[in-house]
């Protein structure tokens, strides 16, 4: 491995992490299975998985394809083993770009994006750490009424802090899109919880619309 490329090197063992971390998430309830000689019927197990793999499949299907040119090589292994995608690490990794003024899928943007998810994924744990040590003394206050609409809209304010340093640098290209998931979420509510599918539908109305005004010469 000391003649290999960055790029080979970080394959290499961002490979060897996500199946590592794949077998210790399963090995986990099979071990617990095994030590307490309780086995959940085969016909459970399958209700449980025909109710939520098919949606957990599309949205991960539909992350790596959407995040992956965001986060880059080392971004996108460091994200996907840690997980939480769409509410820490991608949102982490725009910001540490656009606070250094560099782009995704270049040089500069890999190692800024790479070290913004780590630091994020380091944090992370540290919070979890602290936060379960003290959860007992902390259970009342987060789940004070007085917070809970705090709590109900971090998503949207955190994405809605990121959009509007986008939409403002693209205005002309930010609307069409905008608008259509504006009036999407209005008119069925439902949609609300499945969000990460209509990501790329979103990325597709904003790619023909920029061909559309390039083509005019709009932009």
């Amino acid at each position: 491995m000391i003649n290999k490329s960055y790029d080979e090197k970080t394959h290499y063992y961002g490979k060897l992490w996500i199946w590592t971390a794949a077998i210790v998430f399963v090995f986990v309830p099979i071990s617990i299975c095994v030590y307490y000689n309780a086995w959940p019927p085969f016909t459970s197990v399958l209700k449980g998985l025909l109710g939520v793999a098919p949606i957990f499949w599309t949205v991960g299907a539909i992350e790596v394809i959407t995040f992956t040119p965001m986060l880059g090589t080392g971004g996108s292994y460091l994200a996907f083993v840690t997980g939480n995608l769409t509410n820490l690490k991608v949102p982490c990794a725009i910001n540490a770009m656009e606070i250094n003024n560099v782009k995704p899928d270049t040089e500069e943007g890999e190692v800024v994006s790479t070290i913004a998810v780590a630091t994020s994924s380091i944090v992370t744990t540290l919070i979890i750490a602290i936060g379960t040590l003290l959860l007992g003394t902390l259970t009342p206050i987060l789940n004070s009424p007085v917070l809970k609409p705090a709590f109900d809209n971090i998503l949207p304010a955190l994405f809605g802090a990121l959009g509007v340093v986008y939409i403002s640098k693209n205005l002309k290209l930010a609307v069409t899109p905008m608008l259509f998931m504006v009036v999407l979420f209005v008119t069925v509510p439902s949609l609300a919880g499945s969000v990460g599918i209509l990501v790329p539908v979103g990325a597709v109305i904003s790619i023909l619309m920029a061909r559309l005004l390039y083509k005019k010469n709009i932009i």
